[in-house]
């Protein structure tokens, strides 16, 4: 359900008794470990805690969503919470379900780099995530919209969707490790990528621009780790813009690398920059496709990047000896 673009506003924290049901989605084609080892081990350790829960299994991705809103349905209707076991797409998903309603959200992270979980401390093992999801408290987090959808992580167009688009066929024939994303990656850089002139309003400012890819970051983590400065603006109710200038494939790998030991905000060949509201034109293009937290889909330009007014009731660690951002 679209979100419509508002200026953010002070939102009341709901506080939890332990005693809400959960009702998990689940979806078994996420991560890189035994999906029945991993969903024996949620329902062990919720038995044993005492706690009432449903599983909804997704077993494929298109049902993705009306199970998220089926989930919703129910935890509206027993004021529970609702949890995602899953990857970047998964939590997506169902938060996306989730954010209209105003609803608890747990998540039980199962992806490959698990950005959104990491940046709450939110263990990616599945035992140590499920005692923190027993004893949580909540905390709003900021959600990105484009053109009304939300996204947790970030949202792109051009050379970075072909980029996870790759990743996902590399990830078939060798399964999902970090090193499988950074050799498709290398692969993907050796094709000459297509160069797009942007129009940018913000601001009531309009720049143009030439690029093979922009992100819109919302996950301080993520920004952190590639080394983009802006990353302090988004506790100001704000997203940050990445582009980079037109290069060939040396220059690229350079940024690639750039990237990975966090000086990505010291090149010249990166422009960044925050912002409340963003309009991006694409010249000679009516639809292209965009990346949101991993997942693809085309979209008719020009393309509205915003915040949420409304924040994500996020279940986090209570204790704080559990967080874990590694």
């Amino acid at each position: 359900m679209p979100i419509p673009a508002a200026a953010p506003h002070a939102e009341s924290v709901a506080v939890l008794s332990g005693n809400e049901p959960l009702f998990i989605v689940f979806n078994g084609g996420s991560g890189n470990d035994n999906a029945a080892e991993t969903r024996s081990k949620i329902e062990a350790r919720l038995s044993e805690a005492g706690r009432a829960y449903t599983i909804f299994t997704v077993e494929r991705p298109r049902q993705l969503p009306q199970i998220a809103e089926m989930a919703v349905e129910r935890a509206r209707q027993a004021n529970g919470v609702v949890v995602a076991a899953g990857g970047d797409g998964t939590l997506n998903a169902v938060a996306a379900a989730v954010l209209p309603t105003g609803l608890p959200f747990g998540i039980l992270p199962r992806g490959t780099f698990n950005y959104f979980g990491r940046t709450y401390g939110i263990s990616r093992e599945t035992e140590e995530a499920v005692a923190s999801l027993l004893d949580a408290r909540i905390e709003p987090v900021q959600v990105g919209l484009l053109d009304g959808r939300p996204f947790l992580v970030n949202a792109s167009l051009g050379l970075y969707p072909q980029l996870l688009e790759d990743r996902e066929v590399y990830k078939k024939m060798l399964g999902r490790r970090r090193w499988v994303a950074l050799l498709s990656a290398l692969v993907t850089l050796a094709r000459a990528p297509a160069q797009l002139t942007l129009e940018l309003l913000s601001h009531g400012q309009q720049q143009v621009l030439r690029t093979p890819t922009l992100v819109v970051g919302n996950n301080s983590l993520q920004l952190e780790q590639i080394g983009i400065p802006e990353v302090a603006h988004l506790e100001d109710n704000r997203l940050v813009a990445m582009l980079a200038k037109p290069v060939g494939t040396l220059a690229l790998y350079g940024l690639l690398l750039m990237g990975a030991i966090g000086r990505l905000g010291d090149t010249s060949r990166v422009i960044s920059f925050s912002f409340e509201t963003l309009t991006v034109r694409v010249r000679g293009r009516r639809r292209i496709k965009v990346a949101m937290d991993g997942e693809i889909h085309w979209a008719r330009t020009p393309l509205h990047f915003a915040v949420s007014p409304k924040r994500l009731q996020l279940l986090i660690p209570r204790d704080k000896s559990r967080l874990d951002r590694s």
